[in-house]
C-alpha cells in the first residue's frame, strides 16, 4: 500500500516545499486547537506543503496563502458552523468549497451556509479519488 507521500509525489506535476521540524508541526497543532490526521502529520512532516495538478494542499510553511494556521482561521471566520477540530486541506478556489479534515482522518467538503458533507474516508482516498 501507497503511503500518503508516495501517492501525493506520483501525482501530475507535484511539487512540494521544505519540510517543517516536527516542532514546527507541533505548534501548528497547538496554534488551531486541533490533532492533525495521522496522514495529514505524516505528509506535512515530508513534504511541508505540496501541490499538484490544480490542487494546492495547505501545509507547514511560512506562505500565509497555503498554510494550514493561516488558512483554517481565515475559513472558520467565514463558516463559523466548522467544528473546531477541523482543519482546512485545501481551499478549491471554486464557489467557496473548501475541504476540511478532522483527527481521525475523515474528509469533507463545505460551503458557507450548507451543511458540510463527509467525501472520503482519508486524505489518501481523497487524493486517489482525484485520480479517477
Amino acid at each position: 500500500m501507497k503511503t500518503i507521500v508516495d501517492l501525493l509525489r506520483a501525482q501530475p506535476a507535484f511539487i512540494s516545499a521544505k519540510d517543517p521540524t516536527a516542532q514546527e508541526v507541533t505548534q501548528a497543532e497547538k496554534a488551531l486547537g486541533v490533532t492533525f490526521a495521522a496522514d495529514y502529520r505524516d505528509y506535512v512532516a515530508a513534504l511541508g506543503v505540496a501541490s499538484y495538478e490544480g490542487h494546492e494542499l495547505t501545509g507547514v510553511c511560512p506562505f500565509p496563502r497555503l498554510s494550514v494556521v493561516s488558512v483554517t482561521q481565515q475559513e472558520r471566520a467565514a463558516n463559523p458552523a466548522i467544528p473546531s477540530a477541523w482543519y482546512v486541506l485545501e481551499q478549491t478556489n471554486i464557489d467557496d468549497l473548501v475541504i476540511w479534515q478532522d483527527a481521525s482522518g475523515a474528509v469533507y467538503q463545505a460551503m458557507p451556509g450548507r451543511a458540510p458533507e463527509k467525501i472520503s474516508t482519508t486524505m489518501a482516498a481523497y487524493i486517489a479519488q482525484k485520480d479517477e
